[in-house]
């Protein structure tokens, strides 16, 4: 059966530690942990443990691949200078993706992202269909926001507002009612 592989990108206005970002980064542990929570939710790539001391850009990401980022990124690629946020998930089906993007601790993250990114002239996230014995990489991320954004959605790389189905035809999202995450 296959499955759905999610990745969102954006660019902070400042880089992370620094107070105008601190709000966006004291929101992302419960939103990773609403993610984890979630129905239909798969697995997220994680750096291997104890690798804090280096940037995203050097951390070992296991089956996830190294790290890349788009070309839309032209930021720095420190600690002191990083200023991009970016995820990838693997999910059962689109609806449950869906849900968790918008309810709960992520639908706050989303109505408060003016504060924290920069207005994207690319797709702020990409979807596509992997087999069930596929784990995407941050290449292949990178490669399908990029191809969103150069054709707009097809089966290669789509968004909710064109989503298509494992056999590339159209289809539909619907939104699955979950419990709503506390946010401190």
């Amino acid at each position: 059966m296959p499955r759905v592989a999610f990745t969102t990108f954006a660019i902070l206005k400042k880089p992370y530690g620094t107070p105008e970002t601190q709000g966006y980064d004291d929101l992302t542990p419960p939103a990773f942990e609403a993610a984890e929570g979630s129905p239909g939710f798969i697995a997220r790539a994680k750096e291997d443990p104890g690798q804090s001391h280096i940037t995203n850009f050097m951390r070992d990401w296991g089956e996830w691949g190294r790290f890349d980022v788009p070309r839309f990124y032209t930021g720095g690629r420190t600690d002191e200078t990083d200023s991009r946020a970016g995820t990838l998930s693997l999910w059962t089906d689109l609806d449950s993706v869906f849900s968790y993007a918008y309810t709960g601790v992520h639908q706050s993250i989303l109505r408060q992202r003016q504060e924290w990114f920069l207005e994207p002239e690319w797709p702020n996230y990409a979807i596509w269909w992997v087999a069930d014995d596929t784990i995407p990489t941050w290449s292949d991320a990178c490669h399908r926001l990029e191809h969103l954004h150069d054709h707009g959605p097809t089966p290669v790389s789509f968004n909710f507002r064109e989503p298509f189905a494992p056999d590339g035809t159209p289809t539909r999202v619907r939104i699955r009612k979950q419990r709503p995450a506390a946010v401190d």
